[in-house]
C-alpha cells in the first residue's frame, strides 16, 4: 500500500509548471499598460500572469526606468557603482606599480654599495 502514495508524489513532480521567462520587452509593455489601467489583477490576467508579477515589475520599473529589466542573472549596476569598480581597478594597478617600484629601489641601493 505504501507505494501507492510513493507513485502519487511523483506524478505531481512531474506535473509542476514549468518556469516562464518574460523579456524585456514584454514587462515594460505590461507595465506601461498597467499603469494607464485601474485593474492591474485584470490586465494581469488578460496578460497571462499573476498580479504579483505585475507590481514587482512596477515597482522595479519605478526604481530603475530604463535599466530595469537587463535580462536573466544580469545585474543593473548603477553609475556609482560602476565608478567605483573602475576606481578600486585603478588603485590596485596603483598599488602593484608601487611594490614593483620599491622592490627596484631596494635592489638598485643594495648593488650601489
Amino acid at each position: 500500500m505504501g507505494h501507492g502514495v510513493k507513485h502519487k508524489s511523483l506524478i505531481l513532480c512531474n506535473m509542476r509548471k514549468q518556469r516562464t521567462h518574460y523579456g524585456k520587452a514584454f514587462k515594460e509593455n505590461a507595465v506601461k499598460l498597467s499603469l494607464e489601467r485601474k485593474n492591474v489583477s485584470e490586465l494581469a490576467q488578460e496578460l497571462g500572469i499573476a498580479p504579483f508579477l505585475l507590481y514587482r515589475w512596477r515597482k522595479e520599473y519605478k526604481e530603475k526606468g530604463a535599466s530595469s529589466f537587463p535580462g536573466p542573472g544580469i545585474q543593473t549596476i548603477n553609475e556609482d557603482t560602476r565608478r567605483i569598480t573602475e576606481l578600486e581597478k585603478r588603485l590596485n594597478e596603483a598599488e602593484i606599480e608601487r611594490d614593483i617600484l620599491k622592490k627596484a629601489l631596494s635592489i638598485i641601493s643594495k648593488s650601489g654599495r
